[in-house]
C-alpha cells in the first residue's frame, strides 16, 4: 500500500465521518423541538394534577436546591390564587429525589408527587406509595417532622428508610416551604390579602443535604 492509496483511504474515512455528524445534527435539529413541546406539556399536565381546580398556573420563578434547577408557581382560580406548587429536591440514601408538592393558601400541604428516584427498592423507593405520600395531606412547616414510632400528627418514617423518609420531608418539602414563604409577603397574614411574589432567578440558601443521622 502506497501513499496515494492511504491518502484515499484517509479521505473516504473523513467524508463518512463528516458526513455522519451532519446527519446527526440535522436528526437532532428535527427532533429536539418535537422533544421539547412533549416534555413541555408532560410537565402541564403534571403541575395540573397537583390542583386541579386552578383554571391557571403560572411560574413564578426558579430556585436551586442542592445545585439543581426547580421551578415554583402559583395557581389561580377565576382570577384568585388559591395556592401555590414547589419543585424540590431532596439528598436520599443513594439518590437526589426530585418532587412537586402544592400547598394551599394557609401554607398547608394539599398533595406530593414524587417526579423522579433511585433509592433502594423495598426500602427507601417507598417514598412513592400512596401511604406515605398521604400523610403528607393538610401539614404545616411544624409538622414536617420525621419520626419512627406511629404518628399521625407528624411524618411517619418508612421501615428501615429513615434517610429516604427525611430526605422527603425535612429536606425536599420544609426547606422548599421556607423558601416558597419567604419569597411571600405574609405581613398582613394570608387571609388578609393576596400575597404577593418577589421573583427570583438566584440560587437559594436552603442547599443543605437531608439528614444523613438516621437509618437505613
Amino acid at each position: 500500500m502506497n501513499a496515494k492509496d492511504i491518502f484515499k483511504i484517509t479521505l473516504n474515512l473523513v467524508v463518512i465521518y463528516v458526513a455522519g455528524g451532519l446527519l446527526l445534527a440535522a436528526l437532532y435539529a428535527t427532533t429536539s423541538p418535537i422533544i421539547f413541546q412533549a416534555n413541555k406539556k408532560e410537565k402541564a399536565e403534571a403541575l395540573q394534577k397537583m390542583i386541579p381546580e386552578a383554571d391557571k398556573i403560572e411560574k413564578l420563578g426558579d430556585w436551586h436546591p442542592h445545585e439543581k434547577h426547580c421551578e415554583y408557581y402559583k395557581a389561580q382560580k377565576d382570577g384568585q390564587v388559591i395556592g401555590y406548587i414547589v419543585q424540590s429536591v431532596g439528598k436520599g440514601y443513594s439518590s437526589y429525589i426530585d418532587l412537586f408538592f402544592a400547598v394551599d393558601k394557609d401554607m398547608k400541604v394539599q398533595k406530593l408527587e414524587i417526579l423522579h428516584q433511585g433509592e433502594t427498592p423495598g426500602l427507601g423507593d417507598d417514598v412513592t406509595t400512596k401511604w406515605f405520600k398521604s400523610q403528607f395531606s393538610g401539614k404545616d412547616m411544624p409538622h414536617l417532622k420525621v419520626l419512627k414510632t406511629e404518628t399521625t400528627e407528624y411524618i411517619q418514617a418508612l421501615t428501615g428508610a429513615t434517610i429516604s423518609s427525611r430526605a422527603v420531608t425535612e429536606d425536599a418539602v420544609k426547606n422548599g416551604l421556607k423558601f416558597l414563604q419567604e419569597k411571600l409577603n405574609l405581613s398582613s397574614g394570608p387571609n388578609d390579602k393576596q400575597p404577593q411574589f418577589k421573583e427570583d432567578h438566584t440560587k437559594a440558601d436552603n442547599t443543605k443535604g437531608g439528614n444523613a443521622d438516621g437509618s437505613h
